[in-house]
């Protein structure tokens, strides 16, 4: 399966491909690094998203998971940038309960790209399964709030793949 990773504000990440399309994003850096040109566009939005003037991703994505899990994955991709919902809002929407919310979006393979980050629990932040945990969640609200200061890619090492000699 090809796979691309980058360096990011949050730490390195790891996108993979699987017939054309993004199935999966990854926190740390992949062993084997295939810059198709859909991991390479894919890699170009994050450090776009990253840097500011990206607010959507137009990937193609397939994400694996139950057909309840994907219109959970489905309800997250139209949470417009900038905003949030709260577990209880999206289950009302999609059916189920405000942790099955939870679950589903805990089993989101790709972080990011389908925004779980940006549903909260309807009196505080709620968890967050990449990263850094909820800290990482509160570093992408912040972000898409424009309240963070993440460096930009001037001020951190420019995405590209290297050798396991210079990143172990």
């Amino acid at each position: 399966m090809p796979q691309l990773s980058l360096h990011s504000p949050l730490g390195d990440l790891t996108v993979s491909e699987q017939d054309g399309r993004i199935v999966a994003l990854d926190w740390g850096w992949g062993r084997d690094q295939t810059p198709t040109p859909l991991l390479a566009r894919a890699r170009d939005l994050l450090d776009a998203y990253f840097d500011g003037p990206v607010t959507e991703f137009d990937l193609p994505l397939a994400p694996a998971g139950t057909p309840y899990q994907r219109r959970v994955w489905q309800a997250l991709c139209a949470i417009p940038y900038g905003q949030t919902r709260s577990y209880g809002a999206l289950a009302g929407l999609v059916g189920g309960s405000p942790r099955a919310i939870g679950m589903a979006s805990a089993a989101n393979p790709i972080p990011i790209l389908i925004p779980c980050h940006r549903v909260v629990a309807a009196g505080g932040l709620g968890g967050y399964s990449g990263g850094d945990g909820p800290a990482t969640k509160r570093a992408l609200l912040d972000l898409e709030a424009g309240a963070a200061a993440l460096p930009t890619s001037a001020s951190r090492p420019h995405s590209r793949p290297i050798n396991k000699s210079e990143h172990p």
